[in-house]
């Protein structure tokens, strides 16, 4: 305590000689009845009631105040309202996208919400509120607005399961747009690889990659993704191209199913392949 008070004496010696130097003024001043002196008392003491009115106006700004709570209740619904209006803005503008989209597909497309995910390192599987009794069929491609997300593979009366990308038992047949190169995509871990794609090919970091016309699970031309990354392999003679959705395959919520049949045979063929 005392070594605080040598401390606080020595860091503010000169405003306590002030306060000590002013209140003795005051003093001597209070006790003198001269005429000037009553002057400049008066004086002081106007100029002291200006000052303390003043700083009473001055901490009365940070008094604890009952409306305070209650402006703080207020903004908080307040937050919570501008949330929920930019969530139903950001759905909204999504809906719009999809309609646009829905406008422009030549297939006719069913709409459907996501109602359960099963999304592991091995296994990307949706569960979606359309089934039989919306003309939904087994084998039937599903999209979202941006490119493919995966294939009908069991369907009930009202809600059906879906085979994502992110699935390791769905192989597709896919291409390189710019060059028209076909290969098989599969999904290995946590990546979608093309491999065994021939080096001599100028295949570059951000082609394009589609459904090819030889998929019997997809219609042809169905956006996929992009090249993210080419790895050569030991002898640097076939390449393994990396593949970046365009879809957001663990955050999808609305998705559209392509009512597209291919042919029964083959496709039960491809289907069981799939098991």
């Amino acid at each position: 305590m005392l070594k605080f008070l040598r401390r606080f004496i020595k860091n503010f010696k000169e405003y306590i000689l002030l306060v000590i130097l002013s209140v003795l003024s005051l003093s001597i001043l209070a006790s003198n009845d001269k005429p000037q002196a009553k002057r400049l008392k008066a004086f002081a003491f106007g100029s002291f009631s200006v000052l303390n009115e003043f700083a009473t106006s001055l901490t009365s700004v940070f008094r604890k105040d009952d409306s305070f709570a209650s402006l703080k209740e207020e903004n908080a619904r307040l937050m919570l309202e501008v949330n929920r209006m930019r969530k139903a803005a950001f759905e909204n503008n999504k809906l719009r996208t999809m309609i646009a989209f829905r406008d422009t597909c030549e297939y006719p497309l069913i709409p459907a919400n996501v109602v359960s995910k099963l999304i592991t390192k091995t296994q990307g599987n949706y569960i979606i509120n359309r089934g039989a009794n919306d003309q939904v069929q087994r084998g039937m491609p599903v999209i979202s607005q941006v490119g493919l997300i995966g294939i009908v593979t069991d369907v009930a009366g009202n809600y059906s399961a879906v085979k994502t990308l992110n699935n390791g038992n769905l192989s597709i047949a896919v291409t390189i747009q710019k060059m028209n190169v076909d290969g098989i995509l599969n999904f290995h871990g946590s990546n979608l690889v093309t491999k065994n794609v021939p080096a001599t090919l100028d295949v570059q970091v951000g082609d394009r990659i589609i459904t090819s016309e030889f998929s019997t699970l997809f219609p042809p031309s169905v956006p996929i993704g992009t090249i993210r990354k080419k790895e050569s392999n030991v002898y640097g003679l076939l390449l393994n191209l990396y593949v970046e959705p365009f879809a957001d395959i663990a955050g999808a919520d609305n998705l559209f199913i392509l009512k597209v049949i291919p042919s029964k045979e083959i496709n039960q063929l491809d289907m069981n392949l799939m098991k």
